[in-house]
């Protein structure tokens, strides 16, 4: 495959199966907890499978490049023993970028649908906080430090296990990987929200601090740092723990 024509196809795969999952991934958090939704109350059940379901379409979505959907998952293969992204595309410079940039891209344009498709429950909500959660995540308790470790082991989890899909088929392809979110959710997501990806954080905070959203308040800046830190470490652990033979 020419490498111009594959980070091309790279770029605009993880654009469609990042902006995918965030359309879903903040939809879901939207009709649950916006003024006047149907699902209004819907509770914390429905956002962790609506997240995990929104993993599996940005999968599909997302196959030509791999999937990755997210830097922690780029830079967790980037620290293992892998020589390649997905089928054809190299581990550089270059495409590691390429894999960066698409998914930061995808992930505002993904929360930008989500505020046009509840936009008008949006201008009924008089909370910020409750606009902000449902684009950026927050920690149940401010504690930086802990906020961070919370986010790393999460992302750890997530990332490692998916390396491991990589050596061990399941044969659930796609699914394997939307339960593994699911499970996450359920098991360690209360402290912090669980991002485990810094672009599914970071894009749809850029989202909220440009979107003419009434009564949305600050975007929280002080602790967006936290869900980019903390998965990036997660990460990192998680592809240098996938080299240790067990």
């Amino acid at each position: 495959m020419d490498q111009t024509t594959s980070l091309l196809t790279v770029f605009g795969s993880e654009v469609t199966g990042t902006a995918m999952l965030i359309l879903l991934g903040v939809g879901v958090v939207a009709n649950v907890l916006l003024a006047k939704s149907g699902a209004l109350g819907g509770g914390y059940i429905v956002i962790i499978f609506g997240w995990g379901l929104a993993v599996f379409a940005g999968v599909f979505a997302a196959a030509k490049s791999g999937a990755h959907l997210n830097p922690a998952v780029t830079i967790g293969l980037l620290t293992s023993d892998s020589t390649e992204y997905a089928p054809g595309v190299d581990i550089t410079l270059a495409s590691t970028l390429t894999y960066f940039a698409g998914e930061l891209v995808g992930a505002f344009i993904g929360a930008v649908l989500a505020w046009l498709a509840f936009r008008k429950h949006y201008e009924a909500e008089t909370d910020p906080g409750t606009i902000l959660g449902t684009f950026s995540t927050s920690p149940a308790i401010k504690s930086y430090a802990d906020n961070v470790i919370t986010e790393a082991i999460g992302t750890f989890v997530l990332v490692y296990i998916v390396i491991r899909f990589g050596d061990t088929p399941t044969g659930l392809g796609p699914l394997a990987v939307a339960l593994l979110v699911v499970g996450i959710g359920a098991s360690l997501g209360g402290p912090t929200g669980y991002a485990i990806n810094p672009a599914r954080d970071l894009g749809p905070r850029i989202a909220h601090a440009l979107l003419p959203i009434k009564n949305k308040g600050a975007s929280n800046w002080a602790y967006s740092w936290v869900p980019i830190v903390g998965p990036v470490l997660g990460a990192i652990i998680a592809g240098l723990f996938s080299r240790v033979p067990v």
